[in-house]
């Protein structure tokens, strides 16, 4: 007669086959799913006309800065509207920081008509700097004047960020309209709380044409950042993940692959900052309105004092200068 001790050992692994069956089950199961969303994000995405960013960028050398594992990461995050145009400028510039460590996400808005050096060219606009050498060559022309260390760069075109909103909330996003809004954002927004779909979003977030203009333009983009991220990161945003990468691959044009993106949104997924702390460059009273010519309206602003807001803002303890811009 087998023994008991035969018998609970043979029951064992019985039960650990049957727990590796599961989980092996499970695994083509979310492997499935994930590929099944993904394949109808991008046909999705693909049926509404062809990718919009060019391959050309993707070819540079971007020679951002090296990083270790759980160290801080700095992604140049760029807003383009290519309408067919092989080059552009860049409406929309950032730099998006996340720190594993202290779960905090952090943004640094430079506005596009901040007249400054660029490497091996005569000084100009910031957002130029995209326009003569793409994201390396602004890459370069932030390191020379703001001090930044940057390790990714993501060019998104416009039209996927409808799509990604529209993917990621059908009903839309709420938004409390301050005033009326149409000049050149193609669409007309009333003033109220509301829900905006994908492009009424856009067309609040590209507003300038009031009092504030860039400025309110900017602060603008920073509110509808926040709200996309409390979407992304509820359950229901989680869950459609793997569609919105699907959405936004035919616009987006980033050096960010494989491993280093799974690691970040990981990080993200894992440890969701509560909030995302935002800069306005050039902070206040830091600058001056200029008229150059061959260049147009621009912004003078002192540099000096702009790196150490940035210095401050990006690595020290003291979080009050985002809630001053």
């Amino acid at each position: 007669m087998m023994s008991r001790q035969i018998i609970r050992k043979k029951k064992r692994k019985f039960k650990f086959r049957k727990v590796l069956y599961w989980i092996f089950a499970l695994l083509i199961i979310l492997s499935g799913y994930i590929y099944y969303q993904y394949s109808q994000g991008l046909k999705q995405a693909l049926a509404q006309g062809k990718s919009i960013i060019s391959n050309e960028t993707a070819k540079k050398a971007f020679n951002g800065s090296k990083r270790g594992n759980m160290d801080k990461v700095n992604i140049l995050l760029l807003g383009i509207d290519t309408r067919g145009e092989e080059k552009s400028r860049t409406d929309t510039i950032m730099i998006a920081q996340y720190d594993p460590k202290k779960k905090t996400a952090k943004i640094v808005s430079l506005m596009r008509d901040i007249y400054a050096q660029i490497p091996n060219h005569k000084d100009y606009k910031i957002n130029t700097a995209y326009f003569l050498g793409g994201p390396e060559l602004l890459r370069q022309t932030i390191k020379q004047n703001f001090g930044i260390d940057i390790h990714y760069y993501a060019v998104v075109d416009f039209k996927g960020f409808e799509s990604v909103v529209d993917t990621l909330a059908p009903n839309g996003i709420q938004m409390d309209v301050e005033k009326r809004m149409s000049q050149n954002i193609g669409v007309v927004l009333h003033p109220g709380l509301q829900y905006l779909n994908g492009k009424e979003l856009l067309g609040y977030a590209r507003f300038r044409h009031d009092a504030e203009g860039d400025f309110g333009r900017v602060k603008r983009q920073q509110q509808v950042l926040n709200a996309l991220k409390d979407k992304i990161i509820s359950v229901n945003g989680v869950t459609k993940l793997p569609k919105l990468v699907g959405t936004i691959q035919p616009y987006i044009d980033t050096n960010l692959e494989g491993v280093d993106r799974l690691e970040i949104l990981k990080d993200i997924i894992l440890n969701p900052p509560g909030n995302i702390e935002t800069l306005r460059i050039p902070i206040d009273h830091s600058y001056t309105n200029a008229n150059y010519d061959q260049v147009g309206s621009v912004l003078d602003i002192d540099f000096e004092k702009n790196k150490q807001a940035i210095e401050q803002f990006l690595n020290g303890t003291d979080s009050e200068t985002s809630s001053k811009n």
